[in-house]
């Protein structure tokens, strides 16, 4: 349950509360059958993951996984773009966070407090990190468990208050004007509720932190899609059944949904819920992202040792603290900018890794314990078509930067001294699979 409850934190972020506007806007009512499209496809994604962490049971998810298919080097440069994706979904929520509190008060506007306040929540979740995994379950799984209760009392009460007028009309009339333009607002909104969806690959990261997790891992990532899937859609068709068209006229439109519904304390519940939930996602974040960092250290020194040290409670400590630096240098950045950085990296890790699925397939490596992709190449050839899609919502911008870190990443490899002892064990590894 509690990697269950990690994985709904890694998903339902701010996205969930301050994106239907901008899916309504694009889509209607077609919103919904939107959300629905994009998580079937990024479930084909989610599913090529799912047979992949049944087949190892080590830390470090998309690098890992394409370090055995394809090499040091390949796994290097994934694992520090995942590195890059966690510490961008990390400052992105606390970003989001600020932004909310601004619509509050104005007090938040004042970049002492917006930056004092984002630093102080980043120094306090480093310190609960340090204390280990214990603290960080709890805190976990009540976040989680208060966000998912937001989101239930909001459509089950809302219910009661929707209109059948407000769902007309189905679809934009500038999407009606032919094939083009409706593929290009489908397009839109697609994009949007892709990015809401991308948390997933967060599951497999600290895999080694859990129990049996080749068979608990691909479980967790079938049981999040679904429970995710499932309360996006209702809370997009909720909201859209209370707003109507007036919907794209809210920042946060959840919250004043539910406050046209039941009054005033509907607006605070889902409020604080927001806050929770995005408080949850960034708080998954800065648990992940170290335990990657260190994962990339420890079990194959791809990274100096000393940035694996791990204190009294089994944290990495100095994977922790350099996850908060970085972290709190890119909350200088807007949260446009951050979420097209995190739909960069979430490209660059899922091709190799789907790669990498049909890659064991056609060859029998590493064998699966727990779950197998049904179908033979059908789901890994669709979704690797779906992630390619990816591509055509980048600025040359978020290209340039996807380039530049992975440039540094592939000059700052030649530097790390190879552990020949870890390379052996590797090389017996896959011996050891191989005649499996």
């Amino acid at each position: 349950m509690s990697i269950y409850f990690l994985g709904i934190n890694g998903i339902i972020g701010s996205g969930a509360f301050l994106l239907p506007q901008t899916i309504y806007k694009d889509m209607n009512l077609m919103s919904v059958f939107v959300t629905i499209c994009a998580a079937l496809t990024v479930s084909m994604v989610a599913l090529c993951y799912a047979d992949l962490s049944s087949r190892f049971t080590g830390s470090g998810a998309a690098w890992l996984y394409s370090y055995h298919a394809f090499g040091r080097f390949t796994g290097y440069e994934l694992g520090i773009y995942t590195c890059f994706l966690g510490c961008c979904t990390y400052a992105a929520e606390i970003v989001a966070l600020l932004t909310i509190l601004k619509t509050l008060s104005p007090v938040f506007s004042n970049h002492v407090v917006y930056y004092g306040i984002a630093i102080g929540i980043i120094v306090l979740f480093t310190i609960i990190n340090l204390f280990g995994r214990t603290i960080v379950k709890l805190v976990d799984n009540l976040s989680s468990a208060t966000k998912m209760i937001t989101i239930l009392i909001f459509i089950i009460i809302g219910a009661f208050f929707i209109h059948k007028m407000n769902f007309t009309p189905v679809i934009p009339k500038a999407a009606t004007l032919g094939v083009g333009p409706y593929f290009k607002h489908f397009g839109a909104a697609f994009s949007v509720v892709f990015y809401m969806f991308t948390g997933f690959s967060f599951i497999p990261i600290a895999a080694k932190q859990m129990n049996n997790p080749e068979k608990n891992i691909p479980k967790v990532l079938i049981s999040v899609m679904i429970t995710v899937t499932i309360l996006y859609a209702l809370m997009m068709l909720v909201a859209i059944g209370i707003l109507g068209s007036k919907m794209v006229n809210y920042s946060t439109p959840i919250a004043v949904a539910f406050q046209k519904a039941v009054g005033d304390w509907g607006y605070v519940l889902v409020i604080a819920g927001m806050l929770i939930s995005v408080i949850g996602v960034a708080f998954a974040g800065s648990f992940n992202t170290p335990s990657l960092i260190a994962s990339l250290a420890n079990e194959h020194a791809m990274l100096s040792k000393w940035i694996g040290k791990k204190n009294k409670h089994d944290a990495a400590w100095v994977a922790i603290l350099l996850s908060a630096i970085i972290t709190m240098i890119l909350i200088t950045q807007s949260y446009l900018f951050l979420v097209s950085c995190i739909v960069l990296a979430s490209f660059i890790q899922y091709v190799p890794s789907i790669l990498a699925v049909i890659k064991f397939k056609h060859t029998n490596e590493f064998p699966n314990n727990g779950f197998k992709l049904p179908f033979g190449y059908v789901i890994p050839a669709l979704a690797l078509i779906i992630s390619c899609y990816m591509v055509t919502n980048f600025t040359w911008k978020i290209i340039l930067v996807g380039v530049v870190v992975g440039v540094l990443a592939a000059v700052a490899y030649f530097f790390i001294e190879k552990d020949e002892k870890v390379e052996e064990k590797h090389q017996k590894y896959l011996s050891k699979m191989r005649n499996k």
